[in-house]
């Protein structure tokens, strides 16, 4: 087990450092992110990964290409740092924390007056302050989840989807953050974590979080789950979200509305945990997300392992939307709060 906190993202001896969840749970390994091209590819290829941390991981990637320009005047160098943006904005089109983050660093830039070199600072200093206020805000996520989770006899069972977790944040987690502090505050049982194929984000990282910590997790494969709110394994389900509508429809892993529907059939409490920087209220409904397909190999080969035969066309959506009217509550760092009730945030 990990003796210290899981950071995924991480800024130390000028350098991100980044936990590859690529290569987890069979190794752990951190590499060392030095300029923004780096970055696009770690966040393009997943070895960052989930909107919170996505968000910190671009913020920092912005500083790194505002360190690499060598403009001599505050007009030119703004130019360019747009244009750094624009290739960190083209990594993960759901993930609405990668554009506000972003967004976020060029405000700092335009209204930091002074140097460049005064600028660059300011803008290392923004990606900080990003990265510790996503762990507050996952804290307060998890407390606020614990006054909408339901009351019963026994300790609870809580299923979840993909990865929700310190992994997928600067830490603690937004669905896993709940489920964190139900097992802190001695309310939590169990964990059953979807596997979420294609790329196993549950089998891999959140049955991986909950080892480290001790927390008791059973893995099943996506198509387990209905048999087991049928069986009556589970009490609540809680997931998290990378892009989430004014009206409450929330983006999230591919299999994430299935699962949403299966809850409903079977009067299973639904939430969405996410903070309110995954809320894009420019978009009326889910209907306005984008979502990112992926490349095709993701389903179909394993290592060097060939599932289907040549020929098969394949179809890789990263994510689904689940309608704001199968949502129990959207908890967010302010409070837990019914979907038609998000706008009071806005």
């Amino acid at each position: 087990m990990l003796a210290s906190p899981i950071t995924p993202v991480q800024w130390q001896d000028d350098q991100v450092h980044l936990i590859d969840q690529t290569r987890l749970p069979g190794s752990y390994e951190i590499i060392a992110v030095s300029t923004y091209a780096e970055m696009a590819t770690a966040i393009k290829t997943m070895i960052v990964r989930g909107a919170p941390a996505i968000g910190v991981a671009a913020a920092y990637g912005m500083y790194l290409g505002a360190r690499e320009i060598k403009a001599g005047d505050r007009a030119t160098f703004l130019t360019q740092l747009s244009e750094i943006a624009q290739h960190l904005r083209q990594t993960r089109p759901t993930a609405v924390n990668l554009f506000w983050a972003i967004a976020r660093q060029l405000a700092v830039a335009e209204a930091t007056s002074g140097t460049i070199a005064e600028i660059q600072a300011q803008l290392l200093a923004t990606a900080q302050q990003i990265q510790n206020e996503d762990v507050a805000t996952c804290k307060a996520i998890g407390d606020n989840g614990l006054t909408v989770l339901p009351e019963t006899p026994q300790k609870l069972n809580i299923l979840t989807h993909c990865n929700a977790g310190a992994l997928a944040t600067a830490g603690y987690g937004t669905a896993l953050g709940v489920i964190r502090s139900a097992w802190q505050n001695d309310r939590l049982h169990r964990v059953y974590a979807d596997e979420t194929r294609p790329r196993l984000q549950g089998a891999k990282l959140t049955t991986w979080e909950c080892v480290q910590e001790g927390i008791p997790v059973t893995a099943i494969t996506d198509n387990m789950a209905a048999h087991c709110l049928k069986q009556g394994l589970v009490h609540a389900i809680v997931v998290g979200a990378d892009r989430i509508a004014a009206n409450g429809d929330a983006a999230n892993k591919i299999g994430t509305y299935g699962l949403a529907i299966v809850a409903k059939a079977h009067n299973i409490p639904f939430f969405v945990a996410a903070p309110l920087s995954t809320v894009d209220f420019k978009l009326e409904t889910g209907a306005e997300i984008p979502i990112e397909e992926r490349d095709p190999a993701e389903i179909y080969q394993v290592g060097e392992t060939r599932l289907y035969p040549e020929g098969v066309e394949f179809y890789n959506p990263a994510f689904d939307v689940t309608p704001a009217e199968l949502i129990t509550a959207i908890i967010t760092e302010k409070s837990a709060v019914k979907p038609q009730d998000l706008r009071q945030f806005q």
